[in-house]
Order: C-alpha cells, then structure tokens, then sequence
C-alpha cells in the first residue's frame, strides 16, 4: 500500500483536480490530509478509499495493491 498516494496523485493530476478540490469533495476544511496522504505520511480510513475509487473510476485493488499499476485505467481515460 506504500504507493497509494503515488496513485492518489496521478488520478488527481490525471482529472486536472486540485488538492483543494478534492479535499472539499471529501468534506474536508483543508487539503493538508490529502497532503499527506499523497506523501505517504498518513495512511487512508476505508472509506476514503472506496470514495477515490468510484470517483476515479478504478477498483479498490488498483489503488491498494503495490504490484497493480493504473497504467491501463489512465490509458483508457486519456482515449475517451
């Protein structure tokens, strides 16, 4: 899991969002949580996971697994 917030960050460029956007997205007063996330200084709860996964349009696994890449869900969103 030590590449989520690698992945985190790539989907985040990847839909032009900014850390702001995403942080109220979430409910969240500031970005500094998702700072730190993305830095890997802080592991997500579960259900912030499941809500970056259906927002992104990716599984749970993708984001989770370090040995499974976002390389064919990025290709696919940048086609469409």
């Amino acid at each position: 899991m030590q590449r989520f917030g690698e992945k985190l960050h790539a989907l985040r460029t990847m839909h032009n969002m900014t850390l702001k956007e995403l942080a109220n997205h979430f409910g969240f007063s500031a970005h500094s949580y998702i700072i730190a996330l993305e830095s890997g200084q802080k592991l997500p709860s579960v259900e912030f996971v499941v809500g970056i996964a259906r927002l992104f349009d990716v599984t749970t696994d993708q984001l989770l697994k370090d040995e499974l890449d976002l390389e064919l869900q990025l290709e696919n969103s940048r086609e469409q």
